[in-house]
């Protein structure tokens, strides 16, 4: 029905998702760091907004949005709600485990973001295969998404 693409919002040059080497253990578990862009060296970051996998997985949210938006009317409480609210739940995970103590705790949000991703992904080819648009630009920007979930749970993981 409706083939367009997106074009996505540029995102801030920060994400890592390892704990910095800092004097105790305790504020290593506590922080995640981010790449400087001058001089390459690490800096902890003070929001989810300075993570990278958190910026794309909004960035995913805000163009399943705009995708939604020109769903039949019909769906509009059947899988444009289930599609978005799906979508939705990727950053939000991501933020909630921002802020909690352990890595394990942190990395069960990552693994509930990317059951969500996973049930996003399900949805856009059910979009797709009913003919509702062309799904191949937000299926490229999942994937992103989807790696960098994968790579910051088994960076926090990894036994120390």
């Amino acid at each position: 029905m409706h083939n367009q693409t997106f074009k996505h919002p540029p995102i801030k040059q920060t994400a890592r998702c390892k704990a910095t080497p800092l004097a105790t253990a305790t504020k290593a578990k506590e922080q995640i760091t981010t790449q400087n862009q001058e001089d390459n060296t690490r800096a902890a970051a003070q929001t989810f907004e300075d993570l990278m996998v958190w910026q794309k997985a909004h960035r995913f949210a805000i163009a399943v949005y705009k995708l939604t938006g020109r769903f039949p009317t019909q769906e509009k409480f059947g899988l444009t709600a289930q599609l978005r609210r799906a979508a939705v739940s990727v950053p939000a995970n991501i933020t909630e485990g921002f802020k909690k103590r352990g890595d394990s705790d942190r990395a069960r949000f990552l693994n509930i973001a990317q059951g969500s991703l996973e049930e996003a992904r399900y949805y856009l080819i059910l979009a797709r295969d009913l003919g509702y648009c062309d799904t191949r630009a937000l299926m490229k920007l999942l994937v992103e998404v989807s790696k960098l979930l994968e790579a910051c749970s088994r960076t926090l993981l990894k036994p120390r």
